[in-house]
């Protein structure tokens, strides 16, 4: 059985950042990657004209900032996956690529843990788990009634709308990736259907600057998800609709009505070639609203405390009111031949055989510290401030847990 004082698993941009503060610590670790190259989530699970919402600035792992010349720039898929080949490269980290932990457990009555794999059983003093929250896709049971001659795929095997077959597209789920989807599937020149949910709107720019740029100036970014007022919530919410694409734009869901989207309630059910809706359109339109008032308030908030001088910004109000609520829709009938669900992620831990889970099978930890000796998570959503599962903010928890690693 090999032994290692310190197993990080996941060699995304999570286990990445972990290696390179305990390499510097020179500390001896291996990092498991399951996938046979690196960014494969990356490369593999976005669809082409992918690109992040965060500008360029905001791409800091450890030791590798941003040092293009386009910092308010949006970067797109592969650039994504050259610049972590390059983070790689740039420390040449102990890295095994192709192999997959199945299982971790307590090492019986001795200290440590171990690890499951195909080809072999390691012993670790401490391990990290670097495999992010977003492991799993999420599609409702109900999916299984629908007419098996309509094409289903998740966001994930997503990849242009030329993959789809001809005719029209329902996009279930108006979170980031399903507002971005239909995006590009209203620039291929399809008609598509959107079933929305109360993810809120940001805007792109505001007051001269990013949005996010503003977030990070008022030090949202960095605020503790113990101080957050939704609390321990927040973790689980959608993400608010914007995009990075040509410069990056506001996604605003009446903006969408107005361009021939047939905005619908939430999916409730199906039956073959019919489907039923909620009667909540309305009010998630003005959820979305409300996202953007808040995001607005916040920097008007900001610079009034900061004492900036800043041009006042009036709000562009979009005039689309949906005629009707639509809900009832007959697949046939409307030549809707695919569906998309952008429906989220689950998580799965369940390879973790330790008691560190709550009840939803979410583990408990402090800032990615768990109860039990030496196990510890990185990169997770939300796991101490908005930016921990960013390349943006996911350096600082890096460092932290690696510097509890080092002083055991």
């Amino acid at each position: 059985m090999n032994h290692w004082h310190t197993v990080v698993i996941g060699g995304g941009q999570a286990g990445l950042a972990t290696s390179y503060c305990l390499k510097k610590k020179q500390h001896a670790h291996i990092v498991l990657e399951r996938s046979k190259q690196v960014g494969n989530t990356w490369r593999n699970e976005r669809w082409d004209s992918f690109c992040l919402v965060t500008q360029n600035w905001s791409l800091n792992l450890p030791g590798f900032p941003y040092d293009g010349d386009q910092p308010e720039g949006f970067i797109l898929r592969d650039e994504i996956v050259a610049y972590l080949e390059r983070y790689a490269a740039s420390f040449d980290p102990p890295l095994r690529l192709g192999v997959e932990v199945t299982q971790v457990g307590k090492a019986g009555a001795e200290d440590g843990y171990i690890l499951s794999t195909p080809e072999e059983t390691i012993h670790a003093d401490q391990v990290v788990v670097a495999t992010g929250t977003f492991q799993h896709p999420r599609i409702p049971a109900f999916a299984e009634n629908i007419d098996p001659g309509v094409r289903q795929i998740h966001t994930r095997e997503y990849r242009n709308a030329a993959g789809l077959p001809a005719g029209s597209v329902l996009v279930v789920g108006s979170g980031q990736s399903g507002c971005q989807i239909v995006e590009d599937l209203l620039f291929a020149g399809r008609k598509v259907y959107l079933t929305v949910g109360k993810a809120p709107r940001a805007p792109r720019r505001y007051r001269g600057k990013d949005i996010l740029q503003w977030v990070d100036l008022a030090g949202m970014y960095d605020l503790p998800i113990y101080q957050h007022p939704q609390g321990m919530a927040v973790r689980f919410n959608a993400h608010a609709h914007l995009s990075g694409r040509d410069g990056g734009r506001t996604i605003n869901l009446r903006e969408f009505g107005r361009q021939g989207v047939v905005l619908l309630g939430r999916f409730q059910g199906a039956k073959g070639s019919d489907l039923s809706f909620a009667d909540d359109l309305v009010e998630s339109l003005n959820a979305a609203d409300e996202g953007e008032n808040r995001l607005r308030k916040m920097v008007d908030d900001y610079i009034i405390n900061a004492k900036l001088s800043v041009a006042e910004e009036p709000r562009k109000i979009i005039d689309f009111e949906p005629k009707e609520s639509i809900l009832e829709l007959h697949l046939q009938k409307e030549n809707i031949t695919s569906i998309v669900w952008a429906t989220g992620f689950r998580y799965d831990f369940s390879w973790i055989k330790l008691p560190i889970f709550d009840e939803r099978g979410y583990p408990i930890y402090r800032r990615g510290v768990t109860q039990a000796p030496g196990f510890y998570f990185v990169g997770l959503h939300w796991m101490y401030q908005w930016g921990s599962g960013l390349f943006y903010g996911v350096g600082r928890d890096a460092e932290y847990i690696a510097d509890k690693i080092a002083s055991t």
